[in-house]
């Protein structure tokens, strides 16, 4: 069974950086497409960043140009680079490895943005 372990999350100051980590237990993580999700309590989740596995990302438009997703596919491990971060940012951040046959789910790392 695949385990999977978010790191990275805490407390930043408005305009501020934080670099989430995925660590997943698994050898082919290569064939998986990987996306990081975030989720504020009585909202729906929200996919924030995605990586196919050609290397082809697409980002929701609020974290647009301040959000960047990477792989190390050695490593098992995915990367979510996060500036800039806004007031509305604070959520629950987790992370997601999706292939045809299923969507392996972590189980989240808090982000909280405050002065």
């Amino acid at each position: 069974q695949v385990e999977i372990t978010e790191s990275g999350g805490g407390l930043v100051e408005p305009g501020g950086s934080l670099r989430l980590s995925c660590a997943a237990t698994t050898n082919i993580f290569s064939i998986y497409d990987i996306s990081w999700h975030r989720q504020v309590p009585g909202q729906q989740r929200e996919r924030v960043a995605y990586m196919h596995t050609s290397g082809r990302t697409e980002y929701a438009d609020s974290v647009e140009g301040r959000f960047t997703i990477s792989r190390d596919n050695a490593k098992a491990t995915m990367y979510l680079q996060m500036n800039a971060l806004l007031p509305n940012d604070p959520a629950a951040y987790f992370c997601s490895l999706d292939s045809i046959h299923r969507t392996l789910w972590g189980r989240g790392t808090q982000v909280t943005v405050s002065a």
